[in-house]
């Protein structure tokens, strides 16, 4: 047997011939001394395997550790399993819920009696230390749909049978057992307890932080950074499903199947409406005149703004819309990134002073000489925009670095709002299985780029990494400067995304790269029931800057 081998990202592979079935596990202990970090998962064929799977074939196997966001989802999974074990041995048979990420973790919340103590969780905390260091094996089932549907209704989990028993292409189901403690996962896991190295609980709010590591550094735990505007953003989110009557995936498909999706449509769009009107209203209030919005890949920016800009104008105002692009520097004088190309990203690629002395001018009542930038031969063009503002008049700027304080260090701190903007994804899959922010805001772009960019999806998540990074780096550690969180999600918004991704993840074909990822996306989604009439969504819905139809977006 021939193995083309890759023992670690980038590394060269290596021809390996084998007599013999063997392990990926095997295979990865022969190397793991020699590597950086510890080996969760194989990629076998373009296709992610756990590190239980048995090569017995010639194949291709790249072995994958935390720095990859696959390999980072089964270590979650991993000590999620571990996190429930180690609470049912400490506190018995309490339900659990892994409720959404936050503070560089995962927000869960026990439901004990009273009120969890910092000794409750330091016991759990202490008795999943214990459960690592005995390095358990976790112990790979499947069953018929059929018998799942049996065992969560013997459980008392009615959100997993509930689920499970109206998914006809669902033919078996995988459970994990640990220890004699059986879950569910939508995803894979590692082979045993002793990979999950590093982990934290903390106490926080009314739940408990399962914190872990970043895949930038996966051998510690990240500083812990209180993000109360993230944590209010998701507890609105949390009311807002309980006003529709949602609480999990099933009872969407439930309304889907019964034929509620416009009273759905209609009512999640009221909410957003509601929340701009009173971002806009505050602002008013407070009589801010730049107003700075910035928030990740995909968040529906764009139609945000313009909506602000619409309540504003409710209010009296008259908003100036615009974006930084126009204030690139020369083409020539781009930053470089490490793989020496130009980096747009970079707030280096902005001219900072021009664009603080624009503002101020504007704000003072000049006349100004606005740039344009052409894209073509890269340079600012100026006489096409003198423009000048009355006194009551807010600027509105998005942009990814709107909340990085040196953009604008040199405009007055009161005259400046500011907002971030995510679609933080409340609905959950079941009681333990979260729907990643990250995944939804991945479908929207998978959608959006093929659409207006003809972007396949393989081009799509091939990028992704990148505007992850870009993204970690530029957007993420400025959010808690927002004056405000705006959340874009919509409850309803995979139900419509998933009739245009699906076709689009199907055709990504098993020797691209990012294949494994296509299959993720792909099982994730099959769960969804799709929203076929899309009348009901309003052409100034962040959905349809995705979708089109949008009354902002060309």
């Amino acid at each position: 047997m021939k193995i083309k081998l890759q023992p670690q990202i980038g590394a060269a592979y290596e021809e390996l011939t084998i007599d013999k079935p063997v392990t990926v596990r095997e295979l990865a202990d022969r190397y793991q001394p020699e590597l950086p970090y510890r080996v969760l998962l194989a990629n076998v064929d373009g296709k992610d395997e756990e590190l239980t799977f048995l090569l017995h074939r010639d194949c291709s196997v790249r072995l994958l550790d935390m720095r990859t966001y696959s390999a980072n989802l089964v270590y979650q999974h991993s000590l999620s399993l571990i996190y429930l074990k180690a609470v049912m041995d400490v506190l018995g048979d309490m339900a659990v819920e892994i409720e959404n990420s936050l503070n560089k973790g995962l927000y869960t919340e026990i439901k004990t009696p009273e009120p969890i103590t910092t000794e409750q969780i330091a016991a759990v905390e202490g008795r999943m230390h214990e459960l690592v260091e005995a390095d358990l094996p976790i112990v790979r089932e499947v069953y018929t749909r059929e018998e799942a549907v049996e065992i969560w209704g013997a459980y008392n989990y009615p959100e997993k049978s509930r689920l499970l028993e109206h998914a006809p292409d669902v033919e078996t189901a995988k459970f994990y057992t640990l220890e004699g403690y059986r879950n569910f996962f939508y995803g894979l896991m590692t082979p045993s307890t002793g990979y999950i190295e590093h982990f934290e609980l903390r106490k926080y709010r009314r739940g408990v932080l399962l914190r872990f590591p970043h895949p930038s550094h996966p051998d510690r735990i990240p500083e812990f950074e209180d993000d109360k505007k993230l944590y209010a953003a998701f507890g609105e989110a949390n009311k807002w499903h309980h006003l529709l009557d949602i609480l999990y995936l099933e009872d969407l498909n439930e309304k889907i199947r019964s034929g509620q999706a416009k009273d759905l449509i209609l009512l999640s769009e009221a909410l957003h409406e509601k929340k701009v009107a009173e971002i806009a209203d505050r602002i008013t209030k407070e009589k801010r005149r730049i107003i700075l919005i910035a928030g990740p890949s995909s968040s529906g920016k764009t139609t945000f703004a313009r909506r602000l800009c619409v309540q504003l104008r409710v209010n009296g105002l008259q908003p100036l819309y615009m974006g930084t692009d126009d204030y690139f520097v020369e083409r020539c004088d781009t930053p470089l990134g490490e793989d020496g190309k130009p980096n747009y990203e970079n707030l280096d690629a902005l001219d900072i002073d021009l664009f603080n002395d624009n503002m101020n001018r504007l704000l003072a009542g000049e006349k100004v000489d606005l740039p344009e930038f052409d894209f073509m031969d890269g340079k600012k063009k100026f006489g096409r925009r003198i423009t000048s503002i009355r006194s009551s008049q807010p600027i509105v700027i998005e942009g990814i670095h709107a909340l990085n304080d040196t953009l604008t260090e040199k405009i007055a701190e009161d005259q400046k709002f500011r907002i971030y903007i995510s679609p933080l994804t409340q609905l959950n899959i079941d009681v333990h299985n979260r729907v990643p922010t990250t995944d939804a805001r991945m479908l929207r772009r998978i959608v959006r780029d093929y659409k207006f960019r003809g972007h396949s999806a393989e081009q799509t998540i091939a990028l992704w990494p990148k505007v992850r990074s870009g993204e970690d780096v530029n957007i993420f550690p400025y959010n808690g400067r927002a004056d405000v969180l705006f959340n874009s999600a919509l409850v309803y918004e995979l139900s419509v995304l998933k009739k245009y991704a699906q076709p689009l993840l199907e055709a990504v074909k098993p020797e691209a790269e990012v294949y494994s990822e296509a299959v993720r996306m792909l099982k994730f989604i099959r769960f969804f029931d799709v929203i076929e009439n899309e009348k009901d969504i309003p052409n100034n819905s962040i959905m349809r800057e995705f979708i089109g139809g949008s009354v902002f977006v060309e």
